[in-house]
């Protein structure tokens, strides 16, 4: 029989981690899926790209393959060592798997004379060996569900358009985060086989938003207020995503100023706070009667705003 590289069909090197091979594997399997592939030999390369994950991914199984040392060459006739499948302590269904629980038309030759008979596929975009040849776990996959805050905030549900066209109606839970990721159950690639679909996870962003910034699970407004409110006090209307509110402005206060509506930031466990950032807007002086009045603030009020800087 041929001797089979499976380091060479995942396309890793020899050393390489866990989470390295389990990448290549999703790419190869991705790749030479045969719901997916035009490829003239998808079926087979998936094969083998499974197989080669099955082995790699368990690291017992990947211990006994690489004990036959790295001097063989894909293609080589090869012929297990004497006494290999007892030694390795895969041969004779040693892990209490039964013949019935194999279909010796999923996986190779090669395979079989190291490992046995007896196995269960295991690891993510796998199945078991069934009847029909082959069985296996559609690949999960990824996509952007973008969202207006105010949507975030309230929650409800949202059309989403697929690449392959479909349409999907998403439930959004109310106070979803930038970045938080949503799982759809069941909506991914479909499995080969009859093997069942991978799942959907969304990626949620959150668009910009003309008054409000988001940062965490907190809000943030700029609040415009006239030179009179901030230095004599006032109360005025903060607009919050839950409602209108009212804020009392103390005397004196400056620009910059951040005053905190507790609990009026996105909703949750914990809910965020809303941050109100005071901006003093100077009014125009577009009359002559204006200009008088700015003139006689200068010579009255006794105000150097860059004394800090002498």
């Amino acid at each position: 029989m041929e001797f089979k590289d499976y380091y060479k069909l995942l396309g890793v090197p020899r050393d390489a981690p866990p989470d390295a091979i389990k990448k290549a594997y999703r790419r190869q399997a991705r790749k030479y899926h045969p719901d997916v592939s035009k490829e003239t030999d998808a079926e087979a390369r998936f094969k083998e790209v499974s197989e080669a994950y099955e082995v790699l991914s368990d690291p017992e199984k990947r211990s006994a393959y690489d004990r036959l040392g790295a001097n063989w060459k894909a293609g080589q006739d090869f012929r297990p060592p004497p006494g290999w499948e007892q030694a390795a302590g895969f041969g004779g269904g040693a892990h209490g798997f039964s013949s019935a629980d194999f279909n010796a038309g999923g996986f190779s030759e090669f395979f079989e004379s190291l490992f046995g008979g007896g196995f269960r596929q295991t690891g993510p975009g796998t199945g078991r060996a069934g009847g029909s040849g082959f069985r296996t776990r559609g690949q999960d996959q990824e996509a952007t569900l973008s969202l207006d805050l105010e949507t975030a905030y309230h929650g409800g549900r949202q059309s989403l358009r697929m690449g392959d066209g479909r349409t999907l109606a998403v439930n959004i839970p109310a106070g979803v985060s930038d970045g938080q990721r949503i799982r759809l159950t069941g909506q991914g690639a479909p499995g080969l086989g009859g093997g069942p679909a991978g799942d959907l996870y969304l990626s949620v962003h959150i668009q910009p938003h003309a008054l409000y910034r988001v940062e965490g699970r907190d809000l943030l407004l700029d609040l415009p207020l006239a030179p009179w409110e901030a230095a004599l006090g006032s109360t005025v209307t903060v607009p919050t995503l839950s409602g209108k509110v009212d804020l009392k402005i103390p005397a004196g206060s400056r620009a910059g100023r951040k005053m905190r509506l507790k609990g009026r930031g996105m909703p949750g466990k914990t809910p965020g706070d809303l941050y109100v950032i005071l901006k003093i807007e100077t009014p125009p002086a577009e009359t002559q009667a204006h200009r008088e009045f700015y003139e006689r603030m200068r010579r009255e009020l006794p105000f150097d705003p860059r004394a800090h800087l002498a």
